[in-house]
């Protein structure tokens, strides 16, 4: 794509990254057919080809509109046209210097900022989300159902392993997981003290900073990948193997850790050296699917699960497959689930701030999990679990809540 920068972003560092990015794309519109908001809205500037020429034209020098603004924020980030892309067009990367370029310009009303902020530190603060969710779940039971829906149910972990192995891993505990699903955590430190390693936390550590980072304060994303990684770095160097990620939308953000501050002269290489060290779980557990498999007894008749993989995992990370294998092992079948590539609306807060396109992508996504007449619905990220448990009349877990249940069955 010809590109002519305006003098403003020509030999800078956000303005280098962009053009080269512009440069790659072709204009074959592959990315169309799996883009979600494309498909639901169907106009073109709502595709990532449609957004690609939107931001070209600011950054060559266009005056952004409130227009620019909002086909921006509706995108998913969920990188599906990443992976479609023949090209290799690094559009998630395009996409953040685009939207904070178009913020800056274009700004938003006191409404919406007051309601982003809210959402930054309500949900970013694990004291202050874990409060109103308490006193939320308190009176539940009053609360008409459409509200009620919007709440889950209190739930307890199962104990977490006292650390005894030579073996040491780090989990992010996140800001809103130990409170919406405090097991998932501890499920996977059990499976992990089964194979021999110890799962241990950084008090220090707190939200990963994608919240945020997508809502456009980058300063503030940026500021917790720092605290962060102040709190892992003296855990790596005193032995600990690799960072666990038991959600993948922070996965994906501390694996960007390196790439974010790379311009950082005090942080730039100790978050590439966090970044290195992040695995998800699933990317652990693949590695010790001997282990698993002599750990597991024998199964009766298989539970049938459908598996939501999410964009998080296998598009932002680019990682497929091992859950799926990790689960057959274990004895469940997997029920076949069509448009397994498209997003289920949840994307961090866009299910909150774009409430119609969400629920649409949600309810179709319901739909062919639940095809297959499944008992359960698994993923891999809290996001979309909760986004999904709202409306499916069937349970919604995280995968290794399943697989730490086949483990401890006698």
């Amino acid at each position: 794509m010809q590109t002519t920068l305006a003098d403003s972003f020509r030999n800078t560092p956000e303005g280098d990254v962009a053009e080269r990015i512009l440069r790659n794309c072709v204009h074959c519109g592959f990315c169309l057919a799996t883009c979600p908001t494309y498909q639901v809205l169907g106009n073109e500037l709502d595709s990532p080809r449609g957004r690609i020429y939107l931001m070209k034209q600011v950054l060559e020098g266009a005056t952004p509109t409130a227009k620019t603004q909002l086909h921006l924020d509706r995108c998913l980030t969920c990188r599906n046209c990443e992976t479609t892309c023949p090209s290799g067009v690094e559009y998630g990367k395009l996409l953040d210097i685009g939207r904070h370029i178009v913020e800056d310009r274009v700004g938003r009303g006191a409404v919406e900022t007051a309601t982003r902020t809210a959402l930054k530190t309500g949900l970013g603060t694990s004291l202050l989300f874990n409060s109103a969710l308490k006193l939320g779940q308190s009176v539940r039971g009053l609360m008409p159902g459409f509200l009620k829906a919007r709440i889950p149910p209190a739930e307890h972990a199962a104990a977490w392993p006292v650390p005894r192995h030579a073996r040491r891993m780090l989990v992010l505990q996140g800001c809103v997981q130990p409170g919406l699903k405090p097991n998932i955590n501890a499920a996977t430190a059990r499976v992990f003290d089964r194979l021999g390693m110890s799962l241990i936390a950084a008090e220090e550590a707190g939200c990963c900073g994608a919240l945020a980072h997508h809502l456009n304060d980058t300063d503030a994303g940026l500021d917790a990948a720092r605290r962060n990684i102040d709190a892992w770095t003296p855990h790596l160097d005193a032995g600990v193997e690799a960072i666990v990620m038991t959600a993948s939308g922070c996965g994906v953000m501390v694996k960007d850790y390196g790439w974010l501050l790379r311009h950082d002269p005090v942080y730039a290489a100790k978050a590439a050296r966090i970044s290195a060290a992040t695995k998800d779980v699933s990317e652990i557990l693949a590695a010790e699917r001997d282990a698993i498999k002599g750990l597991l007894a024998a199964t009766g008749t298989p539970k049938r699960i459908a598996y939501h993989p999410p964009c998080t995992l296998q598009h932002g990370q680019k990682l497929s497959g091992d859950v799926e294998r990790l689960l057959a092992d274990a004895g469940f079948e997997l029920t076949p689930v069509a448009e397994k590539h498209l997003c289920c609306g949840s994307a961090g807060t866009y299910s909150i701030l774009q409430p119609e396109i969400a629920n649409q992508l949600k309810a179709r996504k319901l739909g062919h999990l639940q095809a297959g007449a499944p008992e359960a619905i698994v993923t891999a990220n809290i996001g979309c679990l909760t986004h999904l448990q709202s409306d499916s009349p069937v349970p919604v877990k995280h995968w290794v809540e399943l697989l730490d249940e086949r483990l401890a069955a006698p």
